[in-house]
């Protein structure tokens, strides 16, 4: 219950693989939009990316069709199996990503429009009709490649994008723990900066309570911070997310 009275928590569908999705609207998300305030499903919490530019990722694609065609996507739209969407956990919502399935080499563009997947080592969910193109319906699963192409502008047959200026660069953190004892927040800072070589407190009012955050690192890009946090959940802090700061 202490939860719910640091945050005012709504409650929003996703229907990519029928999770509830907790969105958190504190004060330091209330004047974002909805697709960039930060959400929590089965316990994990993820901080939608404000920029698409100079995104990419590899990992393990899968694809939702039948079961969840007519359903609300979490961009307000109907999922069409047939239509060429994705769903992502970050990446902004209305971005167009190219993926590359790494067993064959075909590629195919994809609108994200939805959240997810929420299982493990899957980095996005396709729709039936984009995973038909990349052959990965009957396996289920494939390794691809994706790449964030921006927001299409299309005039007749022709299609541009923003060009990417750089990968994954930025200013992350790795967030470990929230408390609301001082002691407590630097007692594990102290601990995780004995491994990881930095580890700060940073203090929140939430409400009109205090809050102490603990945070490790200090990393130039997502993929180095995505790291630490691998590292972390694997070594006790299960709940372990990357923060990111303009």
């Amino acid at each position: 219950m202490r939860f719910f009275c640091l945050f005012l928590l709504v409650m929003l569908s996703v229907s990519c693989g029928g999770h509830r999705t907790w969105v958190i609207e504190t004060p330091e998300t209330r004047e974002l939009k909805g697709w960039q305030k930060p959400y929590e499903v089965d316990g994990q919490r993820y901080h939608p990316l404000r920029d698409h530019q100079g995104f990419s990722q590899e990992g393990i694609a899968s694809w939702y069709g039948k079961k969840f065609h007519g359903r609300l996507t979490s961009n307000g739209e109907t999922y069409d199996m047939y239509a060429m969407t994705a769903a992502h956990k970050t990446l902004p919502l209305g971005v167009e990503v190219k993926v590359v399935n790494q067993r064959n080499g075909k590629s195919t563009i994809v609108r994200i429009n939805d959240r997810g997947p929420f299982v493990a080592g899957r980095i996005i969910d396709l729709s039936y009709s984009a995973a038909k193109k990349l052959d990965v319906v009957e396996q289920g699963t494939a390794p691809v490649t994706i790449v964030a192409l921006g927001y299409p502008h299309r005039e007749g047959s022709k299609t541009t994008y923003s060009v990417p200026q750089n990968y994954d660069a930025g200013s992350f953190a790795v967030q470990v723990g929230a408390f609301s004892q001082a002691a407590n927040a630097r007692r594990l800072a102290q601990q995780l900066k004995q491994r990881f070589g930095r580890a700060d407190v940073h203090f929140n009012d939430a409400n009109g309570r205090a809050l102490y955050r603990v945070r490790v690192g200090d990393y130039n890009s997502l993929s180095k911070a995505e790291a630490t946090k691998g590292s972390l959940m694997n070594n006790g802090f299960p709940g372990a997310f990357v923060v990111a700061f303009d």
